[in-house]
């Protein structure tokens, strides 16, 4: 595939991706998913591992976004450490690639957990086990988790 055919591809990433968060939630899901029918390098239950991830571990909102986990663990899908080979070195490659990653998007985003994107999309932090801050969040942040799960997806599409 040359460079023009991957950002086509790319773009498609990026809007299925935003219209899955938008319709269903989970961003580490709805990053996964989208490179599992783009790229085809995920699988099921990689997609179904992920669902705790979410709003940054489990919606407390203390982890990293679960967009940018969601990433991470398609990153380490295709250059993470084999089962069979887990006497043989940490690995190091799968690890400077996530850094690399993990730095683009905080760049991009102002910062990785969920709780400082919270902020930086709305001014303020939510408890999302509190049935009117997760729908206040819901309002407030508008697009713009959708947006971060679109732009890693793209962004895992152009380096995959």
């Amino acid at each position: 595939m040359d460079q023009d055919q991957r950002a086509v591809l790319a773009q498609q990433a990026y809007e299925k991706a935003v219209q899955y968060e938008q319709d269903y939630g989970c961003c580490p899901q709805c990053v996964l998913a989208t490179l599992q029918e783009t790229l085809g390098v995920i699988d099921d239950q990689m997609i179904k591992a992920s669902h705790g991830l979410s709003g940054g571990g489990s919606l407390l909102g203390e982890g990293i976004c679960g967009a940018l986990s969601g990433a991470l663990l398609a990153l380490s899908a295709k250059y993470g450490r084999d089962r069979d080979k887990l006497a043989s070195g940490r690995g190091i490659n799968n690890f400077k690639k996530a850094k690399e990653f993990t730095e683009r998007f905080r760049q991009e985003f102002g910062g990785v957990t969920c709780k400082e994107l919270q902020q930086k999309f709305t001014g303020r932090t939510y408890d999302m086990w509190q049935a009117d801050q997760y729908q206040a969040f819901t309002k407030e942040r508008g697009n713009q988790c959708a947006h971060a799960t679109g732009t890693v997806t793209k962004w895992l599409v152009e380096m995959l």
